[in-house]
């Protein structure tokens, strides 16, 4: 069975889910995540019915689950933040519908950061946020993405999520989202990657395991940071990352790459994701993904 494996990929206004897929098969993806709109403002364009039906068409065809695909909530959204309490309750809420007009069940959502309250304070203001916003109905599983430590931010520590899973009304809507650089600089080592499953199966549980973020770190272990680098490229280093895609607890959890463009213009996870597959470094990550796009101008989700 082939690793589920994809990247973050761009939502437009033109062609909305169906261009994210058509973004995901020119990388060779077999799932994908992204925003429904800027994860640094309100703006939201309206869905169009048409293309997420063309969309669902092309994932039939291509062999996508729609339940392998994710969608990011916006950074803006910080529910351990009381101070914006119905602001946040309430574009969680939209984003919530709107992963359900669009037919998918993942939303990777940030705990938040508490803003010098405290991490129990910030805890029990992300359970309220959390059982204000979630319908015992509702098909949309919240993924609480482990964090870097960076600031004041909460989800550094499996703790912390467990705290939250573990208080709010309705725990089977409540997931994980891992990622692989947050971790690594949280100081949890993805070089004992079994140790950490391990661990995660102890305080949370490995059924609330439902996206994995596959990223490298810039950042010495341990330095709550949170810098992406490029697979193989970082501290984490290649073998262990690739471990982790093929890691057999995970199969069927879709991984999704997040690394950084090269020279902020080419994203390169037509080149990652091979490299992932083939289970083979590329030393020529940089020179192979400038000189491909370089040579294909013409490729529509190229310029971005």
């Amino acid at each position: 069975m082939k690793e589920l494996l994809g990247s973050h990929v761009s939502f437009s206004k033109e062609k909305q889910m169906l261009g994210s897929v058509m973004e995901t098969l020119a990388y060779g993806g077999s799932t994908f995540m992204f925003y429904t709109g800027a994860p640094q403002n309100t703006k939201r364009i309206p869905l169009d019915s048409n293309l997420t039906l063309q969309a669902h068409n092309l994932m039939a065809q291509e062999h996508i689950n729609s339940k392998d695909v994710v969608v990011h909530a916006p950074y803006i959204i910080n529910l351990a933040n009381a101070k914006n309490k119905d602001f946040n309750i309430s574009f969680l809420k939209e984003e919530i519908s709107r992963v359900e007009e669009l037919g998918l069940t993942k939303l990777v959502l940030h705990p938040g950061s508490h803003v010098g309250v405290g991490i129990e304070e910030g805890i029990q203001n992300i359970v309220e946020a959390l059982n204000a916003s979630i319908l015992e109905d509702q098909k949309v599983i919240i993924c609480l993405e482990t964090m870097a430590g960076k600031g004041t931010e909460i989800g550094s520590h499996l703790e912390e999520l467990k705290a939250i899973i573990e208080n709010v009304s309705y725990p089977e809507k409540v997931g994980v989202c891992i990622d692989t650089c947050h971790l690594h600089d949280a100081g949890y080592s993805m070089e004992n990657f079994d140790s950490f499953l391990a661990e995660f199966d102890r305080v949370i549980g490995l059924e609330k395991l439902q996206v994995v973020h596959v990223n490298d770190s810039k950042n010495p272990f341990s330095s709550h940071k949170d810098r992406h680098a490029n697979i193989g490229y970082g501290e984490i280093g290649y073998e262990a990352l690739n471990r982790i895609v093929h890691h057999p607890k995970l199969k069927g959890i879709p991984k999704i790459l997040e690394t950084p463009y090269i020279d902020k213009l080419y994203p390169p996870y037509r080149f990652e994701i091979a490299m992932l597959e083939e289970e083979t470094f590329n030393e020529n990550l940089e020179m192979n993904v400038v000189s491909y796009y370089k040579d294909h101008k013409n490729i529509e989700y190229f310029d971005k």
